[in-house]
């Protein structure tokens, strides 16, 4: 078992208890693994930190993004210790993008709505210093835009999203999209938006190993999940048109396909991360519902938002789209940060009434 792999899960049911007790003081020091998980052979190479970097969204107490903050507003405690912002800014920074688009048999149905999507990248997400990039998957992750400033280019390529094959390699495909990231400048703020299921099968890449480099390279995950049950709907409804008036429907049955896989599923799908992973999902799970791309979110400090109809999709994109462009960058380098465990990050705001979100940590082995 990878121990690297196994903590990422770990990290984002401590972000989610910094994230609940966000002004309470961190213990000093990284959060050393748990007694039960073995500590890497001696002599082993370990990864070392010198720069951290996280996007900070702010909402008011009416849940309106907060745009009106200084650098001077802003505290960032790592393992307990206060950090000297280096880089701070609100919405400016270059932005590095990585679509991430689900384009498997599964969600056939929805894929016009994805597709449609295109014009919003084009027209909410691209405007700027941006480079935007599209990897598609089904069986495999698939290049099929690279890196370009051409909101044309990224449209044009939506547009012309092929179908798929019924396999779902999400975890590969994140796992390509980190990669492309990662060679990007480190002035860059990198992001990826994944319209996706939050389901896998068949990744060669563990979900650990994904967050963890993601961690590392300053990368948030942001997603539109896509609902194989709202596919299934929509499949059934085109092949059994309704006899009832429009605006009127009768009451669905039973879902065919879960919309987001269980507890037993993620353990099951992912038991290569290890206990700790199993302990988390089990503590965290009433908070995260279950879900590989919530977890992804939470634990990278992006965001995660269900589109549970495909009419909705074009609107979350949208609203994730406004969010990227209205998000504070923190930058700094972490003083004593590169002991082996959990290091938490906490970032508050002195002003009443703010509810702040940001990564969770990163961890090292």
């Amino acid at each position: 078992m990878h121990r690297a792999g196994c903590y990422l899960i770990l990290a984002a049911a401590l972000g989610f208890a910094a994230a609940s007790a966000a002004n309470a003081q961190a213990p000093p020091g990284p959060i050393p693994p748990p007694a039960h998980i073995q500590e890497p052979p001696k002599g082993a190479v370990r990864v070392t930190v010198d720069w951290v970097s996280t996007p900070v969204t702010v909402r008011n107490s009416k849940g309106e993004l907060e745009l009106s903050l200084g650098e001077k507003d802003f505290r960032v405690v790592q393992d307990g210790v206060e950090q000297k912002i280096e880089h701070f800014d609100v919405g400016g920074d270059p932005l590095s993008i990585v679509i991430v688009v689900e384009n498997s048999s599964r969600v056939d149905p929805l894929l016009p709505a994805v597709r449609a999507t295109g014009i919003i990248f084009s027209q909410d997400v691209m405007p700027g210093d941006v480079q935007a990039a599209i990897v598609s998957y089904d069986d495999t992750p698939n290049l099929v835009q690279a890196f370009t400033p051409s909101g044309d280019a990224i449209e044009r390529a939506m547009n012309h999203l092929p179908g798929g094959l019924s396999g779902a390699a999400l975890f590969d495909a994140l796992s390509r999209g980190v990669d492309m990231l990662s060679r990007q400048p480190r002035e860059r703020r990198r992001v990826i938006l994944a319209l996706a299921e939050p389901v896998d099968t068949g990744s060669e890449t563990r979900l650990g190993e994904v967050l963890r480099a993601a961690q590392l390279e300053n990368v948030a995950i942001y997603s539109a999940g896509l609902s194989t049950t709202a596919a299934e709907l929509r499949a059934e409804a085109r092949q059994n048109p309704s006899a009832y008036p429009p605006g009127i429907s009768p009451m669905p049955g039973p879902p065919g396909i879960p919309q987001t896989p269980s507890t037993m599923q993620i353990e099951n799908t992912s038991a290569d991360l290890g206990a700790a992973a199993v302990w988390a999902i089990q503590h965290v799970k009433d908070k995260v519902k279950d879900n590989f791309l919530e977890l992804a979110a939470a634990a990278t400090g992006g965001e995660h938002l269900s589109a549970f109809k495909d009419r909705t999709i074009e609107r979350v994109v949208s609203q994730i789209a406004g969010e990227l462009h209205a998000e504070y960058t923190i930058g700094y380098r972490p003083e004593a940060g590169n002991e082996p465990g959990f290091h938490r990050i906490s970032v508050t705001v002195d002003r009443p009434g703010m509810k702040v979100h940001a990564r969770p940590g990163y961890y090292l082995e």
